[in-house]
């Protein structure tokens, strides 16, 4: 193996920044491009896409309705009355919300090329033993980003607006929830479980330091089940069980999937082998 880097050229520290800079700027460039794009289009997108939660035949909702009605046991989820109607309380809310819900939606559909050109500028500093695994991880990486921004929109964040939209605490105070409300848990709860569903990945960076063994897993894997249940209480609190296991599952999942992608402990080394060779190997 060899232990210079491949191809090393000497520049100084204002040709890296000039690089850098060059980086930077076609980052800059894909991001406003994907954000015009969503611009251009974010009439479509929040009527079909982003207010779909709001509305009785979202997909999740037709889901928990046909589930409840397998069997009388079940209570029935009614998906006839349940709808939303946002306001806006501010002159200017609808404007900056475009341009902002505009912005972070090309960051988050541009993650992928930024990581990819960012990878780019790194990666002629790394021995080559160093850049093992790094295409694997951003695939991965990537797809499980993705993965939990639709679990995200699809299970976390319709069951929270419809336990919240519906909760009073008397009837004498009707829900008027605001589109800055609105937005800022939609894109929030969505972002979350997207970083969420990078644990995987973050473990295996850890087992690739020696941070992390898979015995970690076997230790506190009950643990990790009771403070799963509890966030999943938190993100869900609804009461309801079979909601709770929806988001439950998922969760308890990348757990156990982290497990898997990282190593296992070394074996010890037996106390007469050590006699015998005078040093342990590591």
């Amino acid at each position: 193996m060899k232990n210079s880097k491949e191809n090393l050229v000497e520049m100084s520290f204002w040709d890296h920044i000039a690089v850098l800079r060059n980086v930077l700027l076609k980052i800059a460039l894909v991001v406003i491009v994907i954000m015009t794009a969503f611009f251009i289009y974010m009439k479509d997108i929040f009527d079909n896409v982003i207010l779909a939660p709001c509305r009785a035949d979202f997909i999740l909702y037709r889901f928990f309705h046909y589930i409840t009605t397998l069997s009388s046991a079940l209570p029935d989820f009614d998906i006839t009355s349940f709808h939303v109607n946002l306001i806006n309380i501010q002159l200017a809310s609808q404007f900056f919300i475009h341009m902002s819900t505009s912005f972070w939606l090309g960051i988050i559909f541009s993650f992928p090329i930024i990581i990819y050109l960012l990878w780019g500028f790194i990666k002629p500093a790394l021995y080559s033993k160093e850049r093992r695994g790094v295409t694997r991880a951003f695939i991965v990486g990537n797809f499980m980003f993705f993965l939990g921004i639709a679990v995200g929109y699809f299970v976390v964040f319709p069951v929270t607006l419809r336990f919240l939209a519906e909760y009073q605490v008397s009837e004498m105070v009707p829900n008027q929830i605001s589109l800055d409300s609105y937005m800022d848990n939609f894109l929030v709860m969505i972002f979350i479980m997207g970083i969420i569903f990078e644990m995987p990945l973050l473990a295996w960076a850890l087992s690739i330091v020696g941070v992390l063994r898979r015995s970690f897993f076997s230790r506190f894997r009950r643990h990790a089940f009771a403070a799963l249940l509890i966030l999943a209480a938190i993100i869900t609190p609804t009461g309801d069980p079979f909601t709770l296991m929806i988001v439950f599952l998922p969760l308890y999942g990348l757990f156990e999937l982290s497990a898997f992608f990282v190593a296992k402990d070394k074996p010890e080394v037996e106390d007469d082998d050590v006699e015998e060779n005078g040093t342990q190997t590591i």
